[in-house]
C-alpha cells in the first residue's frame, strides 16, 4: 500500500536553562558567578528521497521530537546542544503547517529544509554579574523548540501520467511496458492508489480511474487529480469498446479542468485501448471521432506485438 497523505506532529527540542554557579575552590572562597549556559535545543528537518514509499512509515508513527539540550553546568561549561531529527520524505512532498498555512515542498532527493527551529540555550549566572552585584542568581530559562502539526501530502513526480475511466486498460498498459505488478481485474477502482514503474528510463504512472464529479471529491476525486500536476505529459487513455469514446474523453477533459485549468496545457497523446475488441472498421471510426480533439491518436492492445512498440517509441518521444 503506498501512502501519499499523512498528518503528523512534530516538536523541535527545547532549550536546556542555565545554571547559577558560583566559583567554588579550596583557596578561593569567594569566587564568583560561573554558572554556564544552556544548550540548543535540535532543530527538525526533512530531507528528500528518491524512495516513492518514503510516506509509509508515517501510517502508524505520528508524533516525531528533537533531542533538548542539556542545561548548564559550573564552571561556565555550555550544556550540550540537542541532536537536529532529520525525517526523510519522498521527492514531490507539499508540507503544509495545518496551523498557519505554511508550505515548503521537497523537490528533490538529497534537498533539505528546516521546517521546526530548536529551543535557544537559557543564559548562565555568569552573564549577570556586575560591580554592584558580585553574587548573582539570575539566569535564563531555555526556549521552547517550534512545535507544529503538519499534512504531509505526496504529490507523485513521473513523466507520463495515465488518465482515463476507470477499467480502460491502464494497468494492464504499465504492467506491460515496465516491471510493474499492478493489480488488474474486470470491475471499477481495481486501482486505489498510483502505481509506478520505469519504461527505459522513462517513469509511467497509471493513476486511480476519473469518473463524472472527481474535481469535487466523487470517488477517489481529488486523491486522484493532485498526482496528475506532476506528470511532464499525459497519456489519455479511451477503451476501443466504448459505446462514445469522444463523450468520455471530453468528460475526462471537463474534470481536469475543473480542478485545474493549467493541466489541460499538458501535452497529450490518445490511446485507443483493449483495440483487440473492435474490428478495424470500428478502429478507423473511433479514430475519425477523435479527430475533433486535435491529437495524435493511437490504438493499441496489449495482445498486439507491433502495436506494442509503435506506442512504446511515441511515449519516449512524449516525455
Amino acid at each position: 500500500m503506498l501512502v501519499d497523505e499523512a498528518v503528523i506532529k512534530i516538536e523541535a527540542g527545547n532549550g536546556g536553562n542555565g545554571k547559577v554557579s558560583f566559583r567554588r575552590e579550596k583557596f578561593v572562597p569567594k569566587g564568583g558567578p560561573d554558572g554556564g549556559d544552556g544548550g540548543n535545543g535540535g532543530s527538525i528537518y526533512f530531507r528528500g528521497i528518491e524512495d516513492i514509499t518514503g510516506l509509509n512509515k508515517f501510517r502508524f508513527k505520528k508524533e516525531f521530537k528533537a533531542q533538548d539540550g542539556e542545561p548548564g553546568q559550573s564552571r561556565k561549561k555550555t550544556g550540550a546542544n540537542g541532536r537536529d531529527l532529520v525525517l526523510a520524505l519522498p521527492a514531490g512532498t507539499v508540507i503544509k503547517d495545518l496551523g498557519t498555512d505554511e508550505t515548503w515542498e521537497i523537490v528533490q532527493a538529497g534537498e533539505e529544509i528546516l521546517v521546526a527551529e530548536g529551543g535557544k540555550g537559557g543564559r548562565g549566572n555568569w552573564h549577570f554579574r556586575s560591580a554592584t552585584n558580585q553574587t548573582p542568581k539570575e539566569f535564563e530559562y531555555g526556549t521552547y523548540g517550534r512545535k507544529r502539526e503538519l499534512l504531509l501530502e505526496l504529490r507523485l513526480v513521473a513523466d507520463l501520467g495515465f488518465i482515463g475511466f476507470p477499467s480502460v486498460g491502464k494497468s494492464s498498459l504499465l504492467n506491460e511496458f515496465t516491471q510493474a505488478s499492478a493489480k488488474v481485474a474486470p470491475y471499477h477502482f481495481t486501482t486505489l492508489e498510483p502505481n509506478l514503474g520505469v519504461m527505459d528510463g522513462v517513469i509511467l504512472a497509471d493513476l486511480p480511474g476519473l469518473i463524472e464529479g472527481a474535481s469535487g471529491g466523487k470517488g477517489l476525486g481529488i486523491k486522484f487529480l493532485k498526482h496528475i500536476k506532476r506528470t511532464k505529459a499525459l497519456v489519455h487513455c479511451v477503451s476501443a469498446d466504448s459505446k462514445n469514446p469522444l463523450k468520455d474523453y471530453k468528460d475526462v477533459r471537463k474534470e481536469l479542468g475543473d480542478y485545474d485549468k493549467e493541466l489541460l496545457l499538458k501535452p497529450e497523446l490518445i490511446l485507443i485501448t483493449k483495440s483487440d475488441l473492435a474490428s478495424k472498421e470500428d478502429l478507423k471510426n473511433i479514430k475519425e471521432k477523435l479527430k475533433e480533439t486535435k491529437k495524435e491518436v493511437l490504438p493499441v492492445s496489449i495482445y498486439d506485438y507491433d502495436q506494442m512498440q509503435t506506442v512504446r517509441e511515441r511515449l519516449k518521444k512524449l516525455a
